[in-house]
């Protein structure tokens, strides 16, 4: 049975690092699986008009989708490419959440992230899904600057 790693990517530079990363890791171990996995973030702070909820899940429906085509496939396309097995999730959700769940429901021994993203002020106030990764998941993570 392989073994699996999930990779978190961001859609960023700092995204494609962990991949990067994650690849390698699975050519050094042989039989590996990277699975790669986007969270769409979602917050309960926000609050949203009657008509927003009536638009909620053909509105994430198409940002999953998009997601998806932009992001997910073609970072699957580039590790298939190597010659490394790998699926893409995308999710809506918690990021630190989603990644650990994703990892314990395949079985994947080890997540990959970046740093952080390479988003602004308000990843900094509030602090980095990176860290409440590290801090809580169930499993080994790899910080790629």
């Amino acid at each position: 049975m392989p073994s699996k790693l999930v990779v978190g990517l961001d859609g960023h530079a700092s995204g494609e690092r962990a991949l990067a990363h994650g690849m390698r890791l699975a050519e050094l171990i042989g039989a590996c699986e990277l699975l790669v996995v986007y969270v769409i973030e979602w917050s309960p702070f926000s609050f949203q008009t009657a008509e927003e909820n009536a638009q909620r899940h053909k509105r994430r429906e198409e940002e999953i989708a998009m997601a998806k085509s932009r992001v997910v496939d073609p970072a699957v396309q580039r590790v298939k490419s190597a010659n490394i097995e790998s699926r893409g999730i995308v999710k809506h959700g918690d990021v630190a959440q989603i990644l650990n769940t994703v990892c314990e429901a395949e079985g994947a021994e080890q997540i990959i992230v970046a740093r952080s993203s390479e988003g602004g002020f308000a990843k900094r106030f509030f602090g980095s899904s990176t860290s409440n990764l590290v801090m809580n998941a169930t499993v080994p993570v790899t910080v790629v600057n």
